[in-house]
């Protein structure tokens, strides 16, 4: 996906030129997949660009969707993106570190597309490390914020690499949570996977055991869409 300074899709418009992390297909994979139904309130953890607040404030029309980011410039960017969209009434952004954010409440339902690359080694801008590295949040602050912040019979979807999202999994299962559907994308069939999209929930609120699916963005090499990838992003991208 090109690094446009802006990414237009049918009910929104994305700005991106002050935001580390910018629009990406794994991430709008990421939102249009997310399971978000049946939730009145919804937590993002490093929102970025603001898109996948937006994304689910689409999906699910009674949300109220709280987004939660640690870089200034793209807190106001994200600010920027949700006053010009049709969902700002519902979605409130909060310049802080989850580590740092308290809640009156607990969220039915958080998506994160968090910091990647635990081990790898850091880039020389500062900004960057914040978006890619784990460097200012890592898997078990993360996991005891969810913990904190989402309901007992809660769930949270999040996005890694696969290498490092088979890293997360060990580390969610041994404090306590279940996978209860999980999403492995490629880019096409003959390449290896790239990106793990799972759903956690706690045992007792599992209500069947895990689901597993997998997911090609394009066939006949590079030169078309995976119909089943043009059918979960059609209501968002303009091309389909």
């Amino acid at each position: 996906m090109a690094r446009n300074s802006s990414f237009k899709f049918k009910q929104f418009t994305i700005q991106q030129d002050q935001c580390a992390m910018k629009v990406c297909t794994d991430a709008c994979v990421l939102g249009a997949w997310a399971d978000v139904k049946d939730a009145d309130r919804i937590l993002d953890i490093g929102t970025g660009t603001g898109l996948l607040a937006l994304m689910v404030a689409q999906r699910n029309t009674y949300a109220r969707i709280d987004a939660v980011e640690i870089d200034a410039e793209a807190f106001y960017q994200a600010g920027e993106n949700v006053e010009k969209s049709p969902f700002h009434d519902r979605i409130v952004l909060y310049h802080s570190a989850i580590q740092e954010f308290e809640s009156t409440y607990q969220y039915d339902v958080i998506i994160t597309n968090p910091p990647f690359f635990q081990s790898d080694l850091l880039s020389p801008i500062n900004k960057k490390n914040i978006a890619h590295h784990a460097k200012s949040l890592d898997f078990d602050e993360l996991i005891h914020s969810i913990d904190r912040l989402l309901k007992p019979d809660g769930r949270f979807n999040v996005l890694f690499p696969v290498d490092e999202g088979k890293r997360f999994r060990q580390k969610a299962e041994k404090a306590g949570w279940v996978v209860s559907q999980k999403l492995t994308l490629y880019h096409h069939d003959g390449k290896r996977p790239f990106r793990e999209l799972m759903t956690f929930c706690r045992p007792e609120a599992a209500h069947h055991e895990e689901v597993g699916k997998v997911l090609h963005i394009y066939h006949n090499g590079e030169t078309e869409y995976n119909p089943a990838f043009r059918e979960l992003l059609r209501d968002f991208y303009l091309k389909f």
